[in-house]
Order: C-alpha cells, then sequence, then structure tokens
C-alpha cells in the first residue's frame, strides 16, 4: 500500500472506494483596497454573490426537504434569512464605500456578527453561528471565484469515503446518505456525534484523523477499515481484493449472527440478560424493533433541535415519539429529556463557555427555560398513551433537579387534563448516572426515581477528565479504568439494594469485552446500538454470569485500565472467546 493514514475505530465495517475531500471552511482573504470610482462595481458584486448563494440555499433546502423532510431542510431557510438582513447589508456595503474590497468588508461584518450572536443571552442566537458561518463559506467562495466544493454536490458519484474535518448537522442533512460507502473525519471520537450517527447509519468509519484533509487531494483510491482505524490511500489491486474477502466474510458473519434476533438473551448458568437498543432517529425504530432488541433503553431526542431555526412544537415531538413507541408494540422506550449542550450543539454550539461540557447543557437548560421544557413533557405524556414509555432525565447531579423535573411534569399533566387531551400520568421517571457526584450518591435519589440509567460516555468522561470529543486525547479514553468501574459497581450496587431497575446505555455496552464487564459487574440490562443487539446478544449466550462476576472482581482490584483489560480478556477466553473481541 501506498500510504497509510491511522485513526480511531468508530464503526465497523469495511469500504473501498474513491476519496471525496470536503472542505467546508472559511478561506483566507487579503486585505484589498479599491478606488472611489469601484465602489458601485463592488456593490454590485455583493449583490450578485448574495443572489446566486441564495439561488444555491433554495436548491439545497428542495433537496434536503424531499429527502430528510421539511424540519431537516429548515436549517437552509436561516441561512436564506442571514442574506436578506437589511442590517447586514447596510453593514458591509457601509465598510466597500470606505474603500474596502467587498470580499474583505463582508468577512469583517460576518466576524463581528459571529462575535455579537456568540455572546448572547439567548442559546437560539448562539446556535445561529454556525450558519453564519455556512454562510460566510458559502459567499467568500463566490466573491472569490474559487472552485465550487460546495457540499450540495459531494455525492456526484456512488460509494465515495467521505474525507472531512468534522460533519456537523448542516453538512450532514445534504449528504446522499445510498452513495457514502463509509466516512473519515479529522477530528472526533468514538463516542463524538459523527461516531455515533456512523454506527446508526451502519457505515464503517474512522474520527480522530487530524490531517487527513491536509495529507489528500480527493479522488485518490481507498480501503477504510472502520475495525482497526485504518484509511489506506492507493492500495495495490492484491490488497483491494484482500480486503473486499474480509469484506465479504464479515458480511457473512453478519447473516450467522442475525439468527440470534429471536433467541432468548441468556447466560450459561441461566441468567436472563435484557438486551434494549439505542435510537438516535425516529427512522431507526422499525429497524431497531427487528434487531432482536427487547424494546429502547435510550431514544436520544436531540434530532429535534440541533440546527433548527426553531425549537420544535409539541405535535411534531408528540408524533416522532409515538413512531418509536408504536414501533416496538408495548416493549418498554426509554426517552431521554433533551441533552443539548456541550457536543450536542454542533452548530455554534455555546462559544461563551470556556467549558461547554460543565457548562450550561441537558437537565440545567431544561429547568432553566421549563415553557420549552413543558412542551417536551406533554409531548412525553400524550405518546405514554401508546405503550410503555419512561422519560430519562440526562446529567443529573443533584435529588433537586429530579423534584424539579417531577414538579414540571406534574404541571404539563394538569395543562394536557385542561385541554381535555389523551395522556398518561403515571409515567416512569428515571434519571442518567453519568457524573461521579450521581454515581457516589446514588442513594439520594432512591426515594425519587423509578430507575437508573448509566451513561458511560460522560461517566468516563467526568471520572478521567478527559473530553471524550478530544482526538488527541483519545488513549487516555479508558472504559476499562479502574475508577471506572469502581463507579459502576456502586452504583449497580444502590440500585439492587433498593429495588430498582439499572441499566448501562452508552456506547461502552456495544463493545462485547466492555459488556462482558458490565454483566460482571451485576448490570442486567444493556441498551446497545440496533446492529450491536445480535453480537452482544452472542457474547450473553456463550458466557456465565459466575466467569463474568471473576473477571469483573479481578479488574475491580487492579492498578490501571490496560491490567483491567488484561484481566477482562483472560476472563472471555476461558468462556471460548478467543478472537478479538
Amino acid at each position: 500500500m501506498e500510504r497509510k493514514l491511522v485513526g480511531i475505530p468508530a464503526s465497523p465495517g469495511i469500504a473501498v472506494g474513491p476519496v471525496h475531500l470536503l472542505r467546508w471552511e472559511i478561506p483566507e482573504v487579503r486585505h484589498r483596497i479599491i478606488p472611489d470610482d469601484a465602489v458601485d462595481g463592488e456593490i454590485r458584486r455583493l449583490h450578485d454573490a448574495f443572489d446566486r448563494a441564495k439561488v444555491r440555499l433554495r436548491q439545497i433546502r428542495d433537496r434536503v426537504e424531499q429527502r430528510a423532510g421539511a424540519q431537516e431542510a429548515a436549517i437552509f431557510d436561516v441561512q436564506r434569512s442571514i442574506l436578506e438582513d437589511a442590517e447586514l447589508i447596510s453593514a458591509v456595503e457601509a465598510l466597500i464605500r470606505q474603500n474596502l474590497g467587498a470580499e474583505k468588508a463582508f468577512e469583517i461584518v460576518m466576524l463581528e456578527w459571529s462575535q455579537k450572536f456568540s455572546r448572547a443571552a439567548h442559546p437560539m442566537l448562539r446556535e445561529r453561528v454556525g450558519d453564519l458561518k455556512d454562510v460566510e463559506i458559502r459567499v467568500l467562495t463566490l466573491l472569490l471565484n474559487l472552485p465550487d466544493h460546495d457540499p450540495v454536490d459531494v455525492m456526484k458519484g456512488a460509494n465515495a469515503i467521505i474525507v472531512t474535518h468534522d460533519l456537523t448537522p448542516s453538512l450532514t442533512v445534504q449528504l446522499d446518505r445510498q452513495a457514502i460507502a463509509a466516512i473519515a473525519t479529522d477530528a472526533g471520537t468514538r463516542t463524538s456525534h459523527v461516531a455515533i450517527l456512523a454506527r446508526s447509519l451502519g457505515l464503517p468509519a474512522i474520527v480522530g484523523l487530524r490531517n487527513a484533509t491536509e495529507e489528500l487531494r480527493g479522488h485518490e483510491t481507498a480501503i477504510l477499515d472502520g475495525s482497526t482505524g485504518l484509511l489506506a490511500i492507493n492500495p495495490t489491486h492484491r490488497d483491494i481484493e484482500s480486503y473486499r474477502e474480509r469484506a465479504r466474510q464479515e458480511a457473512l458473519a453478519e447473516v450467522e449472527l442475525k439468527h440470534l434476533s429471536s433467541l432468548e438473551s441468556v447466560t450459561t448458568d441461566g441468567v436472563r440478560i435484557t438486551l434494549r437498543a439505542n435510537v438516535d432517529l425516529p427512522e431507526e425504530a422499525e429497524l431497531a424493533a427487528t434487531s432482536g432488541a427487547e424494546g429502547v433503553g435510550l431514544m436520544r431526542t436531540e434530532f429535534l433541535v440541533v440546527g433548527r431555526a426553531s425549537m420544535p412544537d409539541e405535535e411534531e415531538q408528540y408524533r416522532a415519539y409515538r413512531r418509536v413507541v408504536q414501533a416496538f408494540g408495548g416493549r418498554p422506550v426509554v426517552i431521554r429529556t433533551f441533552d443539548v449542550g456541550g457536543d450536542k450543539l454542533p452548530v455554534g454550539g455555546y462559544a461563551t463557555e470556556a467549558n461547554p461540557f460543565l457548562g450550561w447543557r441537558a437537565i440545567r437548560m431544561c429547568l432553566d427555560q421549563p415553557e420549552l421544557f413543558g412542551v417536551q413533557l406533554r409531548a412525553l405524556l400524550r405518546a405514554a398513551v401508546h405503550g410503555d414509555v419512561r422519560v430519562m432525565l440526562p446529567l443529573v447531579v443533584t435529588v433537586d433537579e429530579v423534584r424539579s423535573a417531577r414538579a414540571l411534569l406534574d404541571e404539563a399533566a394538569r395543562t394536557l387534563e385542561s385541554r381535555g387531551e389523551q395522556f398518561r400520568r403515571d409515567v416512569p421517571l428515571g434519571v442518567m448516572i453519568e457524573t461521579p457526584a450521581a454515581a457516589v450518591a446514588a442513594d439520594s435519589f432512591v426515594r425519587d426515581v423509578n430507575f437508573f440509567s448509566i451513561g458511560t460516555n460522560d461517566l468516563v468522561q467526568y471520572t478521567l477528565a478527559v473530553d471524550r470529543g478530544n482526538a488527541n486525547l483519545a488513549t487516555r479514553f479508558t472504559p476499562l479504568h479502574p475508577a471506572v468501574l469502581r463507579l459502576i459497581r456502586r452504583t449497580v450496587d444502590t440500585a439492587i439494594e433498593h429495588n430498582l431497575e439499572v441499566a448501562v446505555c452508552g456506547e461502552m455496552a456495544s463493545q462485547p469485552l466492555m459488556a462482558f464487564a458490565l454483566i460482571g459487574l451485576g448490570v442486567r440490562q444493556l441498551s446497545v446500538a440496533p446492529r450491536s443487539v445480535p453480537l452482544v446478544k452472542r457474547i450473553v449466550r456463550g458466557i456465565s454470569v459466575a466467569v463474568a462476576e471473576e473477571a469483573a472482581g479481578a479488574a475491580l482490584a487492579v492498578d490501571t485500565a490496560a491490567a483491567s483489560e488484561a484481566e477482562l480478556r483472560r476472563g472471555l477466553a476461558a468462556a471460548g472467546f478467543v478472537e478479538n473481541v
């Protein structure tokens, strides 16, 4: 192979195809002074670029609406409105009249607007920073006569390997997912937005490549191995055939695994392990329901708000939740309330917060905006009429947050009652244990909640003080660190002592070795990516709880994550699983 780039395995699978390099960054603009007699021409050039950008946005919007729906397409209405803003146009024209070239004048005004929006008190304004960046890239590309690299034209060839710095919602909604073979990004880790998205779509993916967009030119033939993190550039014909054969073998193995979907998830010593599915989008519900999952252990609701021009109303939310609930025909569906903030607002985010993961996010944001939170709670209570809905609160650190949320839930019920709506009042309320505070003080919640769900993505991050989205720290993001395992064991013991259900819904549960560890720690409910259900079920049906408990006990007693992993691998090998898991 001519060249190998190695990143972080994010979603398993093998893809062979041409590289499509997606660069979507603000171009460099030189300072250009124009004479007085060129001012009018520069203003006309500005308006022409705006007009052409609006035409392209209309095309994109129509295309996205046909493929993904009106809600996904709404982001481009926001971007069009920016180009039609009289205040923005006036400010750019004023700088041009001070003899600045149109592109520099536009860049300066967009910088000022981005700074103003990023400091805004209202989160919806801060979210618009990402839209400003998209508009700036689009207009500057036109003003500078740069080659058109618009994401709308990304999929001119099928089965492309998309290589980009990162995938934001505004980029993601434009991609023809049927024509993408795989995804590779410079940024991200195994638990970042793009990695979870790729696994959800069943696309092989590598993240954390750091500088692939700088090293590649595009159109190279490549092999992407999502299981090892290898991106091979310009491989030999022999290498391609070898990987294609591996892909065929993996496809056969997946078919063999599918027969497990109808079998019981029971260990060799007769202990039942409940396997549920994580659902990111309502469209995934039907697939998840046929995966062998016994319900939904985590339905993420951020898809309703990320990248949107406005918050979804009650009816839209109700329909989304109902679709998932009905797909599972009475089986439990655990729906997490908005976990917005941190890495869940890639369009704009919360630029004024130095530490967004420790900032105004998740339950904190919801409790501070009771009107918006109330809309979601009413939609959830209405959807609960159609099945076994359970509501889960993210990022709790104190029981006061639970009590405040329950008060708002009661208020939502009273509102629905006064409107004469059908709803279910007795919806179970649970909390995500994803901070050391919640794990250590798990006993403080037991009188106020109906269940615990351990969110390992954030629990690992906060316990180890390692940003899970930072590719430079990926090797330090070690879920099998003894400190993490001890917090999980403490939470499980507390739940068992007080007769509460306890599940794990983080990405950790989807990995066979870690699922083995969790069973050994006493977890009896796992919620995993739908495509991982058969794989985890194979592990469950091939081990005994006694062996898992012995291995987990040994892992708890060592000093490092590496030693912990070694103990667990020995235990799994003793159960007959000798391949790389």
